[in-house]
């Protein structure tokens, strides 16, 4: 009996983690390159009343056991990176990435994390950063004045970075945006701010042009959206509002039964 009141009370605490995760994706879906996330259970350890297998004479064994369950764990939170829907902007500095890869982003201590997002901005200085004053990396500085009186900036698909300056007729290049990809994005440690740093489970960063070597292409004025299906989110959070209650009516069970056998008199 008691041990039932403890695996119910571990079914609600998962349900209830599970919830928090759906939380999480609903807030982020208008989150510019945002990725879902998915919380992952497992089973917690049994216990073997009779182990299968066991000889029950000399010539047969136990054909099945006997083994309780003891409720649930979460056993990992997963980004899932399928591609978002791209949506157009008109913002020349505004990038979308199509395709595996992550722009990279120096932050103030010097070192890189990655990110999905690509509303970029320039500083007073012509220097390409994100929403909080990032440089984007390599550094991707714009002549003083380009984009005044006609100028126009061009960034290709393989991240070439073009100025039109004024009076000239010529495009002036400026710099090639370079991409990141990981063997294992899932394995990225994400740090607020659309931001997230290599781990060892991500393996180390590969460096790349967009569009050569399996990297993504970068689509100037567009952003990718958020890749949370709000459908699918209140489907899991329904499943999840049952299956927490199912739980809870289980310790509520568990400890009427419970309190009945303690209450019993002799006749």
């Amino acid at each position: 009996m008691i041990r039932s009141l403890w695996t119910g009370a571990s079914g609600m605490i998962g349900q209830q983690f599970h919830i928090d995760t759906v939380a999480h994706n609903l807030a982020n879906v208008n989150t510019t390159g945002f990725k879902k996330e998915r919380a992952d259970f497992e089973d917690l350890l049994y216990q073997n009343l009779k182990v299968s297998g066991t000889p029950a004479t000399n010539a047969s064994v136990v054909p099945t056991g006997i083994e309780v369950g003891h409720g649930v764990k979460v056993a990992a939170t997963q980004k899932m990176y399928n591609q978002g829907s791209l949506k157009q902007t008109d913002n020349p500095f505004d990038m979308a990435l199509e395709g595996e890869g992550f722009f990279r982003i120096r932050q103030y201590d010097g070192t890189i994390a990655y990110t999905r997002d690509g509303t970029f901005k320039i500083d007073s200085n012509g220097q390409f950063t994100n929403s909080n004053g990032y440089l984007l990396d390599p550094d991707l500085v714009l002549p003083n004045g380009a984009l005044k009186d006609g100028g126009n900036l061009v960034i290709t698909e393989e991240g070439l970075v073009n100025v039109t300056v004024p009076g000239q007729d010529t495009p002036v290049e400026v710099g090639q945006i370079m991409l990141s990809r990981f063997v294992n994005p899932a394995g990225l440690k994400s740090i607020g701010a659309n931001l997230m740093k290599e781990t060892v489970a991500s393996g180390p960063a590969v460096d790349g042009i967009p569009g050569h070597d399996g990297m993504a292409k970068i689509h100037q004025s567009f952003l990718e959206t958020s890749n949370v299906n709000v459908v699918d989110e209140m489907v899991d959070m329904i499943v999840a509002q049952r299956a927490y209650e199912f739980n809870s009516k289980s310790v509520q069970t568990s400890d009427t039964i419970l309190g009945i056998a303690a209450n019993l008199k002799r006749g």
